[in-house]
């Protein structure tokens, strides 16, 4: 059983510089409230499809890691990655998909939450999340505002 979560904004920016931005793992805690940090893992060190990264996560005073692997790295159009915890749990995959506008681009970003349901308990138990689908659509919409802000600066 998998939940998905969609939001979207408009951004008067071309879509290669919000795609640079949002690809950009290092600057991730930058546009999400929920992550802290990001660092590429080995090589090759950028938004390639298997490139992987650690990221570093936050919630109530409770911190906890992931390692993700980029799934695609179509500039200017899609970034996506899946996440895992413990080094073997499947967590989620978060992609995003850019569209050209005549403003700039139309952003979306999809939340799928790809744990089963003994993980879906757990965390929700650990992390004090009872919705994660809510949770994550009120830190997506921040996120992308974020970016927003950055990429029309």
């Amino acid at each position: 059983m998998s939940t998905e979560v969609t939001v979207s904004t408009g951004i008067d920016a071309p879509a290669e510089r919000v795609w640079a931005l949002l690809a950009d793992v290092t600057r991730m805690g930058e546009w999400s409230p929920e992550t802290r940090s990001c660092r590429w893992l080995g090589e090759p060190a950028r938004p390639e499809v298997g490139a992987r990264f650690a990221g570093r996560n936050h919630h109530r005073g409770r911190r906890w890691s992931t390692v993700c692997t980029v799934t695609a790295a179509e500039p200017g159009r899609e970034f996506a990655f899946d996440v895992t915890g413990a080094g073997f749990l499947t967590v989620a995959t978060w992609r995003y998909r850019l569209r050209p506008t005549d403003a700039g681009c139309e952003l979306e970003e999809t939340f799928v939450d790809r744990r089963g349901t003994t993980l879906r308990l757990f965390g929700s138990v650990v992390l004090g999340i009872a919705d994660r689908a809510e949770h994550n659509r009120r830190g997506m919409i921040i996120t992308l505002a974020r970016l927003k802000a950055a990429a029309e600066a």
